[in-house]
């Protein structure tokens, strides 16, 4: 498929899908977080079922939904579906218990320990500037949850939110962890196929929660959690559709907006000040981040001049 049959000449439409994408994931943490304390498995029962919705319908917008969940490897899928419903009961365990900026902002360990992993399982040569960046970008995340975990030893509040961010970090490998399994899936799987064996999995597993207690919900909380699950297959739609228009290391960076919008939206919902741990830490995963996709998109151009430069063997 050429660049211009599938609009990646359009980054402006690119980025603004993506932030799009990043802006319905921020309303969805916020709804999760704003239902309250809502046992995990339940959240994840919510955030998975009723994601299916719209990637279901937006298949069957365009024909493909016979061919959705058609797979040549169902164990693969179940065992990233495995590793990513720990990851996201670990991250609304988090949520719960954390202000909405500094539980997204400790979350951004993420790719810097998908560089890690990448490394010590698929091999990958990673220079000495990533390596830098990375634990740069550890120290940002080591600063904004540093205030967290000196109350680890304390009751109440404080030990709550010591368990969110050590939940919350967990998470973020975790999710490191299942990026690392969809970098295999994506050389046989469509992009639909993924997430949609992600979503039952999710749902299944969630299922197992049931007998631990799940509560029954007021119409607020079920409305929320609803909203919540919506708003993640959107967003997962949205964010698949501006790699239609643009390179990944084009629109890589707007990720960071949630940053932002975070602050914004916990102090409008919650009224969450953010800290200066926060703050500072925040800017330097960011900016170790930033580092990190930008070399990965130097890297890819020496490697496609290199390929072109190379006659055929």
């Amino acid at each position: 498929m050429s660049r211009a049959s599938r609009g990646s000449d359009s980054p402006l439409t690119g980025i603004a899908f993506k932030v799009a994408s990043v802006t319905v994931f921020v309303g969805m943490s916020t709804a999760i977080k704003a239902a309250g304390q809502v046992p995990t498995g339940e959240v994840v029962f919510f955030r998975s079922f009723f994601a299916m919705i719209p990637v279901l319908a937006f298949l069957t917008y365009r024909g493909e939904f016979r061919g959705g969940f058609r797979t040549k490897r169902p164990f693969s899928h179940f065992a990233r579906g495995l590793v990513g419903v720990t990851s996201m009961g670990l991250g609304f365990y988090g949520l719960a218990r954390l202000p909405l900026p500094e539980s997204i902002t400790i979350n951004y360990a993420q790719p810097l320990l998908v560089v890690v992993f990448s490394a010590l399982l698929l091999r990958e040569t990673i220079r000495i500037y990533r390596w830098s960046a990375v634990v740069v970008g550890l120290i940002g995340v080591f600063i904004v949850s540093w205030p967290k975990l000196t109350l680890l030893g304390g009751g109440g509040l404080g030990g709550h939110e010591a368990a969110g961010a050590i939940a919350t970090l967990c998470a973020a490998a975790a999710s490191a962890f299942a990026m690392i399994l969809v970098r295999s899936l994506v050389h046989t799987e469509k992009t639909a196929t993924i997430v949609l064996w992600f979503s039952l999995s999710a749902t299944l597993l969630s299922l197992l929660t049931l007998p631990f207690g799940w509560v029954a919900l007021t119409a607020e909380q079920a409305g929320l959690l609803v909203m919540a699950g919506i708003c993640g297959g959107v967003a997962q739609l949205l964010m698949t559709q501006s790699y239609r228009y643009a390179e990944a290391s084009v629109v890589a960076p707007f990720e960071y907006t949630s940053m932002i919008l975070a602050i914004i939206a916990g102090f409008v919902v919650f009224g969450d000040v953010p800290t200066i741990h926060m703050l500072v830490g925040g800017a330097i995963v960011v900016g170790a981040g930033l580092f990190i996709i930008l070399r990965e998109r130097q890297l890819g151009i020496e490697r496609a001049a290199a390929k072109t430069a190379t006659p055929p063997q």
